[in-house]
């Protein structure tokens, strides 16, 4: 075999450890780089608990011969010391509250919805993770007026976050409206409210929420 033969041999022969080197450089590169740059990659799954089972809920057609009147979802009743319901959300979601005389609430907030940072609490919408409406039309057709005003007052379900988000998302589902932020925690929460309250989930609703969970977890 002539030198030239051997030469060109010996470049096959190490061509693949060559390769399997530079494999093996780019996979740790890139361990580093997902260690030091994780947080862009975890804000795009977003935050959810992973504690809802979209499986538990019951699949059907949405109640729309249910009527809905938000005269009939008594709220906000008071918690005591002059406050109301509304009050106890903006003191339960706040940073740095200062209650008042009257219950004025003072302090600041983070509208979940749209990561909005406010600092007046007039400002603030306290709305209802799943909606009066879209409750009513999940199987509340039989709740009685007690039932009704103990989930319009709920803290659990309640989350103040900006006029102009609440508008937006109005009475629906995931199915047609999301958040802009941390999808995952939203629809997460939403699947557990459900779940505690035994109320259904539409088709194109749950695959709506299944769709984001799978992102999720």
């Amino acid at each position: 075999m002539s030198t030239r033969s051997r030469t060109r041999s010996r470049s096959r022969a190490r061509a693949p450890k060559t390769l399997g080197s530079l494999l093996v450089a780019l996979l740790v590169a890139g361990g580093y780089y997902l260690l030091e740059h994780g947080d862009l990659f975890a804000s795009e799954a977003g935050t959810g608990t992973g504690e809802a089972d979209l499986s538990a809920l019951t699949v059907a057609p949405e109640d729309t011969g249910a009527h809905y009147d938000r005269d009939d979802w008594p709220h906000w009743t008071s918690v005591g010391d002059g406050c109301d319901a509304r009050d106890a959300a903006l003191q339960d979601a706040g940073r740095n509250v200062r209650v008042g005389d009257g219950c004025a609430v003072s302090g600041e907030w983070t509208s979940v919805y749209d990561g909005e940072v406010v600092s007046d609490a007039s400002a603030l919408d306290i709305d209802h993770w799943v909606p009066l409406a879209e409750v009513a039309r999940s199987g509340a057709r039989d709740w009685t007026r007690e039932q009704r005003e103990e989930y319009a007052n709920d803290p659990d379900v309640l989350v103040p976050v900006t006029a102009s988000s609440n508008r937006s998302k109005g009475d629906q589902d995931p199915a047609t409206w999301l958040p802009d932020e941390d999808r995952c925690g939203y629809v997460d929460k939403w699947v557990q409210i459900k779940q505690r309250y035994d109320l259904t989930v539409d088709q194109a609703e749950a695959e709506a929420i299944s769709g984001v969970l799978r992102h999720c977890r």
